[in-house]
């Protein structure tokens, strides 16, 4: 699913200048998340990363439709029967997720949580869905059966079954959320990392900056990156991690909405750029257009790059990537 990981300088570790810096592993969204922060000493460090988490659970709480009370459920409890009022940021979310709809032609679509009936990734599944399974989940998904109504800040789903989940963009999104909060109460640095959807400020308490390396899954021994970062996210979607075996062949997590079948052709996308959420809007997009249709479209982006891994192990950078790259080290 994800193969990026940071890595800091050993002697980050040792107090400069009155500041160190905290780690600490958790499990949010389902994922497994990792905070890094630079503050002026041990306890304070350990207090803002309680901040973080708290943040990033506020949103968990909102989103995650595997939770029977967020809103996220609410709405999805309600397809067609009636549009459900939500929290301003849940409604912006929806917003700018139909957006990818619509800028990937229905490549990306937060209605596709309609397939997490018939596609299991948690070692239960023995068989494929039938052609009958997925027509009928298929039959479900379309994000312009997505109504928004901003004056009333509600989402009513037109058909009834239909459900929408943010487990494309939720994590980008909270990492980000983390971050902005972070930096309101006044820390300095550090590396929100949502299950591989990252977000970075600031400097190492030695005054260098964070370095994030991106792994070959062809060959973990070799970098297919390594990344420079200050103010920037980065995200990683890939199958390689996550999927099902049947009959010897692997079957990726990240399902075409249109056809209702895994992904193919791409075994990761690594996206660069300002925003985490965006980033990985992005990397889930490219996954499922194919190197051709996905490098077309991040090449449209002017703050945006991506580097993909074919299935073959071919490493292919998009047009602005090193312009790019080299910007976000700034």
């Amino acid at each position: 699913m994800k193969y990026l990981f940071s890595f800091i300088l050993l002697y980050a570790l040792i107090p400069i200048n009155a500041q160190v810096i905290g780690i600490r592993d958790t499990i949010l969204m389902g994922s497994k998340f990792k905070i890094t922060l630079v503050d002026q000493d041990s306890i304070a460090v350990e207090k803002s990363i309680n901040r973080a988490i708290s943040e990033m659970v506020r949103i968990e709480e909102l989103i995650s439709d595997w939770k029977s009370t967020s809103q996220v459920s609410l709405v999805n409890q309600n397809a067609g029967i009636k549009p459900i009022k939500v929290d301003q940021e849940v409604f912006d979310l929806t917003e700018r997720a139909i957006y990818f709809s619509e800028i990937t032609n229905g490549a990306f679509d937060i209605s596709f949580a309609a397939m997490d009936r018939i596609w299991k990734f948690d070692g239960s599944m023995e068989k494929l869905p039938s052609e009958t399974e997925i027509k009928k989940a298929i039959e479900k998904i379309g994000y312009q059966n997505i109504v928004l109504d901003k004056e009333n800040s509600t989402i009513f789903l037109k058909k009834p079954g239909m459900k929408i989940g943010f487990g494309s963009i939720g994590k980008g999104y909270a990492a980000e959320k983390a971050r902005e909060y972070l930096q309101n109460l006044g820390i300095a640095a550090g590396i929100i990392d949502a299950s591989g959807d990252m977000t970075t400020w600031g400097n190492q308490p030695n005054g260098d900056p964070w370095k994030i390396g991106i792994t070959n899954p062809f060959n973990r021994n070799k970098m297919a990156d390594i990344l420079t970062l200050k103010n920037a996210a980065v995200t990683t979607s890939g199958d390689y991690e996550k999927f099902i075996l049947i009959d010897d062949i692997r079957y990726s997590h990240i399902i075409n909405p249109k056809t209702g079948m895994p992904s193919t052709g791409l075994t990761g996308v690594t996206v660069i750029g300002p925003n985490a959420e965006t980033c990985n809007g992005f990397s889930t997009s490219i996954m499922v257009l194919g190197k051709e249709k996905g490098l077309a479209l991040i090449n449209q982006q002017k703050d945006y790059a991506a580097l993909i891994i074919t299935d073959n192990g071919s490493v292919i950078k998009s047009k602005k990537y090193r312009k790019i790259k080299k910007k976000l080290m700034n």
